[in-house]
């Protein structure tokens, strides 16, 4: 069965004026000859993203789309209609947004978050931007430290919103960030909670000690590389610190704390210096 909004692996069975024709056995699909790879036979099986063409017929492309059916992706309006905008999908065919869909109104040249879906009705692709209709909020398949790749969705209350594994929804807190945040970036980030209610609290910073091991040796690898001396100490701020070392104020000094206690650096409120004799050794 072709997946429509997908990726299909499909043989091509025919040649016609207007390009190949392929199939999975069931259904056929139609591949434009500006599209075919060269050395292409019939025969031969081919990936294709395959769409619904307005007449009802069946499309293939062999260029990549931005979403698939299924996707989180940060797309961009490029017409609008009285009912609804389209939004470019980096190939022939747009997809659609009715106002129904629509979190906050969508006017062309605006780019947001929307999640790609499959109209049962027409098997036409269509998007929607009201976000929570479709990520996950039961069985979490997520444990606190677990390193996750986030699309920045937008800015709310309390900070950024960002999708999980393309899965999950949750929040990156303003007062936790010390980088300029833009819906549609993917970032690393980490999962810091998960509340019983489901909502989850994400970081930008590894979780657990290990993050902090990792830390010492870059710390003290840049004292070493500055002359033993760093201008940042208990008491600076924590954009200073965020600026030179792309850690929290909280994970600077427990790094500082246990290069402390190992009798390598002393601290003061504004500067950390390598203790010399343990240099020496």
């Amino acid at each position: 069965m072709i997946s429509i909004g997908e990726y299909n692996d499909l043989r091509i069975i025919n040649k016609t004026d207007n390009g190949l024709i392929l199939t999975d056995g069931d259904k056929e699909a139609l591949l434009p000859y500006t599209l075919v790879p060269a050395n292409t036979e019939i025969g031969a099986n081919i990936s294709v993203f395959v769409y619904t063409h307005k007449d009802g017929s069946l499309l293939a492309t062999t260029k990549r789309p931005l979403a698939c059916v299924g996707d989180f992706a940060f797309l961009t309006v490029v017409d609008e209609t009285e009912d609804g905008v389209f939004m470019d999908l980096g190939i022939d065919k747009d997809v659609y947004v009715p106002q129904r869909e629509q979190k906050r109104p969508m006017s062309k040249g605006d780019s947001h978050v929307v999640y790609v879906f499959l109209d049962d009705s027409n098997d036409r692709m269509v998007a929607s931007s009201r976000l929570t209709n479709f990520v996950e909020e039961e069985d979490i398949d997520l444990e606190e430290g677990d390193e996750v790749s986030l699309l920045i969705v937008d800015r709310s209350d309390l900070g950024f919103n960002a999708i999980i594994d393309n899965k999950y929804i949750g929040l990156l807190y303003t007062n936790e960030l010390f980088d300029e945040l833009h819906p549609g970036e993917i970032r690393k980030g980490w999962i810091k909670k998960i509340r019983v209610e489901g909502k989850i609290d994400l970081s930008l910073q590894p979780m657990g000690y290990s993050h902090i091991l990792d830390s010492k040796d870059i710390i003290y690898q840049e004292l070493k590389d500055s002359k033993g001396i760093i201008a940042l100490g208990d008491k600076s701020t924590p954009e200073d610190i965020y600026h030179r070392f792309k850690i929290s104020k909280s994970a600077f000094k427990k790094t500082i704390g246990a290069l402390y206690k190992e009798r390598k650096i002393t601290v003061s409120d504004h500067e950390i210096r390598i203790v010399i004799d343990h240099e020496a050794e």
